[in-house]
């Protein structure tokens, strides 16, 4: 087998999700992160419960009205500089999402062998901006029609999701996915493969923090890794 053969082959096996059972096991502590966020100058973090267990699915409390959604769409630090810059959020972070390993590192979700996705908590005002906004810019910011990669990034902790701290948001996203789908085939391409849910905080449904050195990656490294594969459609109103 020629090198590209085999380069070839480590990537196919990376974009085939890991089961349950055999995911790596991860750890109970959580992963420290900075207090506030280098652009924004909010928390990262959202409050903890009493039990000191953090809600909405590892997202913890924010004061009202503050809102948040999980977004996925490629390298994660390109999705979080494309959205602290949207006026009305308050406050990104990236993580891992949709998968089984609790609490894991970056070089554990590289393997495949996590289930989760690179995401990025977006927590905003939705009397600033609302969750169909923020929907359209995420369509259109990525190509949700490829299956487990993102331009050149290819496997499982690449490919396209929504998770949502609401099942009302959850049912948002999907009709934004709806209303999307029609634009994309008429441009030739296949079907959205986005994965939406909600995070519930139970089994695979959490957010989990990345470390420090991927918080605000491009804020730090202006001239850093940036991949995502925009079709350059427009994003239909809602009716």
């Amino acid at each position: 087998m020629s090198l590209f053969d085999r380069i070839m082959a480590a990537a196919d096996v990376k974009r085939v999700m890991v089961s349950r059972a055999e995911a790596l096991p991860g750890r109970d502590a959580t992963m420290p992160i900075p207090a506030e966020h280098a652009v924004l100058g909010h928390p990262l973090r959202g409050g903890a419960a009493a039990d000191g267990t953090y809600a909405a699915g590892g997202l913890g409390t924010w004061p009202s009205p503050l809102h948040t959604i999980v977004l996925a769409g490629g390298c994660f630090w390109g999705v979080e500089e494309i959205f602290w810059q949207v006026p009305g959020v308050y406050t990104t972070a990236v993580g891992y999402a949709g998968g089984y390993t609790p609490n894991p590192t970056y070089e554990e979700v590289c393997t495949a062998r996590t289930g989760h996705t690179e995401a990025t908590l977006v927590v905003f005002d939705p009397t600033q901006v609302s969750v169909d906004e923020l929907l359209a810019l995420f369509f259109t910011t990525h190509d949700p029609t490829q299956e487990m990669r993102q331009g050149n990034d290819v496997g499982t902790q690449y490919r396209s999701a929504i998770y949502t701290a609401t099942a009302a948001d959850a049912q948002t996203a999907e009709a934004a996915a709806e209303r999307f789908a029609p634009v994309l085939a008429a441009a030739g391409y296949g079907p959205i493969t986005t994965e939406i849910g909600e995070l519930t905080g139970v089994g695979d449904g959490r957010f989990y923090y990345a470390e420090p050195m991927h918080q605000q990656y491009l804020h730090h490294n202006p001239h850093g890794y940036r991949c995502h594969a925009a079709t350059g459609l427009t994003f239909p109103a809602a009716d």
